[in-house]
């Protein structure tokens, strides 16, 4: 490795931004090409979830390139989470039994915004907009741009290749098509697709509903969700079949059966959304997938990261936070490892594919407890109980919602092996009798532990 290698990176998105932040951070010369215009002075949201999830594991790799405060000025906490039934009855259930944890709504372009003018003060960084990724040739390390203004194509040749540039990658695309080694890859999409849509500050810029909450409402096959705005707004994404089930995007193609479908299902947020005819026919659907795939690396020449190497659905929020922490994996093997890009390529991977590969079916089987779980009693009281549990053992007990969204120092594959056997004993033994919400917590704990640690044993014979 060499301070002076030529170092390109395709994509200033989130991950791409913040890898391009702490490498130049690191005293590289950096390029970036980002195919879209400069978000700080273009509205490029059309299609993209507007606010995000941000967490943890996220703040940790902010925190290493020293923008974390930045970040926490725009965010807006979310303690838990708000369910609203079909008779418009509420009713809450936080994050965590500890104090001080808790997930924040923020601006997936006010974020990025901070991080590209963070990034704009590095003499040895520059990014170049309107510039979109082609081809890579992985022989000559060469790339292919197209300026989006002209139609002017032309190439840059690299030492180093990174690609952020999201679920369409094009590093990854030619790392099949070029079929310079063995390169597997899965690309599966959920039946669901998502469109977004508005509930509108008061005249007086406040929020028409608590802004302290993620607000769910569950349906069993569909669910709406709302995330808080700075300006007062919430963003409401709609989960819905594409073409399958009573009620779905297809089907739903006139203002009389979308305001009809809200008014049966979601009539309380029907109220709240003014213009829901006129944003559900003029926004898009966005398709709803998660992607695998083996190796990230060619050589020590190029490595895919982020969305373009283990892109997920959304439900546990994590996405954003797990390509932050991929940049901050990869900064400490960097560490370790200066002076040879092969060995930082290869010991990456290997660190980090078990926990992108745990994130990816952790995300979608939360979708799962969001739209069908929540309001289901005994899911309630084992909610209670983990509430319980954290509170009065706060350094002991640790539910897998936690230990995925609030301990940056468990791994994610650990967290779901951990989280999926303690939430197997504590439903068994409320199904059984065994324990209840009325009992003492440390009888409790005691069970709760024991019975996980007869789960983890028997999944270890079993070779799970």
């Amino acid at each position: 490795m060499n301070k002076k290698d030529n170092i390109i990176i395709i994509g200033a998105g989130l991950c791409g931004s913040l890898l391009a932040l702490r490498l130049a951070q690191r005293g590289f010369n950096v390029n970036v090409y980002e195919g879209r215009p400069d978000l700080r002075t273009t509205d490029i949201s059309a299609g993209r979830s507007i606010n995000l999830a941000l967490s943890d594991r996220g703040f940790r790799a902010l925190r290493l390139a020293g923008v974390e405060e930045k970040a926490r000025e725009i965010c807006i906490p979310m303690v838990g989470r708000l369910m609203h039934d079909i008779e418009g009855n509420t009713f809450t259930s936080n994050y965590s039994g500890r104090n001080g944890e808790y997930i924040n709504s923020i601006s997936r372009g006010d974020l990025n915004g901070m991080l590209l003018t963070e990034a704009d003060k590095f003499d040895n960084l520059t990014i170049h907009f309107n510039t979109r990724c082609t081809s890579v040739d992985l022989d000559t390390n060469t790339i292919t741009f197209k300026r989006t203004t002209t139609d002017e194509s032309f190439d840059v040749t690299a030492d180093v290749i990174f690609g952020a540039d999201g679920a369409g990658s094009e590093l990854r695309k030619s790392y099949y098509l070029e079929r310079k080694f063995l390169f597997s890859y899965s690309q599966n999409f959920l039946s669901h697709g998502y469109k977004e849509l508005e509930i509108p500050a008061t005249s007086n810029g406040e929020h028409q509903i608590s802004k302290d909450y993620l607000h769910i409402w569950p349906r069993g096959e569909y669910m709406l969700i709302a995330l808080p705005n700075l300006d007062g707004s919430f963003t409401v994404t709609l989960f819905l079949g594409l073409e399958e089930g009573k009620y779905n995007f297809k089907d739903l193609d006139s203002e009389e059966k979308i305001k009809a479908f809200f008014q049966e299902q979601f009539a309380d947020a029907l109220a709240l959304i003014p213009n829901i005819a006129e944003e559900f026919a003029n926004n898009p659907t966005g398709p709803l997938g998660t992607i695998k795939c083996s190796p990230w690396y060619y050589k020590g020449q190029t490595l895919i990261l982020g969305d373009a190497a283990h892109a997920v659905v959304p439900f546990y929020g994590q996405g954003m936070n797990a390509s932050f922490e991929d940049v901050a994996v990869l900064d400490s093997i960097i560490q370790k490892h200066e002076g040879d890009w092969d060995t930082i390529f290869k010991t990456y991977q290997k660190v980090r594919k078990a926990d992108a590969d745990a994130i990816g079916i952790l995300a979608e089987e939360n979708y799962y407890e969001m739209r069908d779980h929540v309001a289901n009693p005994i899911f309630q009281q084992k909610r209670k109980i983990e509430m319980a549990l954290e509170s009065q053992f706060p350094e002991d007990y640790f539910s897998k919602y936690s230990m995925v969204t609030f301990n940056e120092h468990i791994g994610y594959h650990e967290a779901m092996t951990s989280g999926r056997a303690q939430d197997k004993a504590i439903l068994n033994m409320l199904h059984d009798g065994i324990i209840s919400v009325e009992d003492d917590i440390k009888d409790i704990f005691d069970k709760v532990k024991t019975e996980t640690e007869a789960i983890l044993q028997d999944d270890r014979v079993a070779g799970l």
